[in-house]
């Protein structure tokens, strides 16, 4: 029987180079008509530490990482003892045989990947003959990694004549040396191949790509993991007149930036993570004290303090929700997918546009790094949002009234005080108690234009739902379905839109008995924030670093639905 999935993880140092190997395999199989998805966890230092990624490859979606492994790569001995008892059954460990020496208790397949590669006269080859190995393994064809070599390394200019055939002829020794060694996990089943175009990124890049689309004009941004490839992405690719990219010193000053930028008339977006998000807590107070939309997108990584940075986590929600001092609820989209990334990125500039206010796009380590494949989106059908502008007179009174009104552009007619302080119709600072409570019932009742967010839902009909989260939405839609194939009466929600949330999801949701969130912090923030809004909410916590097992997650949600019934 041909094999649907499989699981590969690569584990090492830092620096040894197999992050490229990984998503170079991943790349390789999306090419080829095959679903992807990387993870990678590693150290903080900048070289060194204990360092793994993976990949799964399969005919079908790809909703999580996998729980046991199909192949495990090991570069050193710490990799092998840290990793091996993750191998399935029937699994193999691979290894270098000239850099380590094994105990063969039957699944150890020693291969002399840096020796062989060196005799096709490239010394950096050792990575195409454990890729021609893998290949064998899984009973892939070898034709779809010898037409990833062609594209990555087909430009002879740059990379020479002899680089393609040198790898291809390494894949080949690869593929040769695992045939000799009897080793074999089956068949790879043939892909099926999309009629529409895909694209092949990780999450950092589609929220870029997102905010491009949604008409973004300046970044401005201070390096920080996992979020500083956005702001390295937008260096190279947010060119153009009206276009504006800056890397400042400090988060403070990012943005105060962008809130000048859209006091301006521009649409603005800066991206951090949680010590970084911190320090923005006073400048996210005064765009929603003076109405200046602008996005902010926080990716998630262990905490508090400096934490873990470099793993994931989704304790972030309660400070995204209310980062400020005051009554401040700031609108707070969390992407699911690396796809969900691209389209949160859009909605987040439309609803900020659309309540003229700060809007949280909350991201995680887990996306951030994520490499996968998802249907190119077709832009003409990704609406966008734009501001409306104030084209009278002068004498424009700004904060007039209950309701939204239009924005002046600085030095057009209808110049008004964005102000920090309360403030009076024009924006001019006041403390009158009557005018406080007209403006703060203003800045609420706002919210209510962002009430719309779609939702998902499947067998609704169920006292007991699932309602995962940000990026325990893969896990968790893969639990719901394993327990519902095992003849459990559950039912699945998900949505992006996280506050506010739709308003009929969260008249459905209050009908239930009990809502259960899988969600990776130790308080259940998602949970607890659910029963502010009167519906029976409990968590399953997990805060680890690492994003849920499926396996975990079907036996948890199984003795909750024991448990209440």
């Amino acid at each position: 029987m041909k094999k649907n999935d499989f699981v590969v993880r690569f584990a090492g140092e830092g620096g040894q180079g197999f992050l490229s190997a990984a998503v170079g395999f991943a790349s390789a199989n999306t090419q080829a008509g095959y679903n992807a998805q990387t993870f990678a966890t590693f150290p903080s230092q900048i070289t060194g530490g204990p360092t793994w990624m993976q990949a799964r490859i399969s005919t079908e979606p790809i909703l999580s990482r996998g729980d046991f492994l199909d192949v495990l790569v090991v570069f050193n001995e710490s990799a092998y003892e840290n990793h091996k008892d993750e191998v399935g059954e029937g699994g193999v460990i691979l290894y270098d045989s000239d850099a380590l020496s094994l105990e063969n208790d039957g699944r150890n397949l020693g291969i002399a990947f840096d020796k062989l590669g060196k005799t096709t006269g490239n010394a950096r080859a050792a990575n195409m003959v454990m890729m021609g190995a893998l290949a064998e393994l899984v009973g892939m064809p070898m034709d779809v990694l010898e037409d990833f070599v062609r594209l990555r390394w087909g430009n002879t200019e740059r990379y020479g004549t002899q680089i393609v055939p040198q790898n291809i002829e390494a894949l080949g020794l690869g593929k040769k040396a695992a045939e000799d060694s009897g080793f074999s996990l089956g068949e790879l089943a043939p892909p099926n191949k999309p009629e529409y175009d895909q694209l092949f990124t990780n999450g950092n890049h589609a929220i870029s790509l997102g905010a491009v689309h949604a008409g973004l004009n300046l970044y401005v941004g201070y390096p920080i993991s996992p979020a500083t490839t956005v702001l390295l992405w937008m260096e190279e690719n947010l060119v153009g007149d009206g276009k504006f990219v800056y890397q400042v010193s400090s988060e403070i000053e990012a943005i105060n930036a962008i809130i000048g930028g859209s006091y301006g008339g521009a649409k603005t977006m800066t991206a951090t993570a949680g010590p970084g998000f911190s320090l923005m807590s006073e400048g996210l107070g005064f765009a929603w004290m003076a109405e200046i939309p602008c996005v902010v997108v926080d990716v998630q990584r262990g905490g508090p303090a400096t934490g873990l940075p470099t793993k994931t986590e989704q304790s972030d929600l309660f400070s995204a929700i209310h980062p400020a001092h005051g009554d401040v609820s700031l609108p707070v989209i969390a992407p699911g997918t690396v796809e969900e990334c691209f389209y949160a990125t859009v909605a987040a500039f439309n609803w900020a546009e659309r309540y003229q206010g700060p809007v949280i796009l909350l991201s995680e380590h887990s996306l951030s790094e994520r490499e996968q494949n998802f249907k190119k989106p077709d832009l003409e059908n990704v609406p966008i949002e734009n501001r409306i502008l104030y084209k009278d007179g002068h004498g424009y009174l700004r904060y007039d009234g209950p309701d939204l009104s239009p924005m002046p552009i600085p030095g057009r007619p209808g110049s008004y005080v964005a102000n920090a302080s309360e403030h009076d119709p024009m924006g001019d600072t006041t403390h009158l108690p009557k005018r406080h409570i007209e403006m703060t019932e203003r800045r609420f009742k706002k919210l209510e234009l962002l009430e719309d967010g779609s939702y998902e839902s499947e067998n609704t009909e169920s006292k007991i739902a699932i309602m995962p989260w940000g990026a325990s939405k893969g896990p968790g839609l893969e639990a719901f379905r394993q327990l519902v194939a095992n003849g459990d009466d559950i039912s699945w929600y998900f949505t992006m839109y996280l506050n506010p949330l739709p308003s009929e999801l969260l008249q459905e949701l209050k009908a239930k008995d009990l809502v259960i969130v899988p969600e990776l912090n130790y308080q259940g923030q998602f949970s607890s924030h659910l029963r502010s809004l009167g519906v029976k909410a409990e968590s399953i916590v997990q805060y680890t670093g690492l994003p849920f097992k499926v396996i975990d997650l079907v036996k948890l949600i199984s003795n909750r639905i024991i448990s209440k019934t």
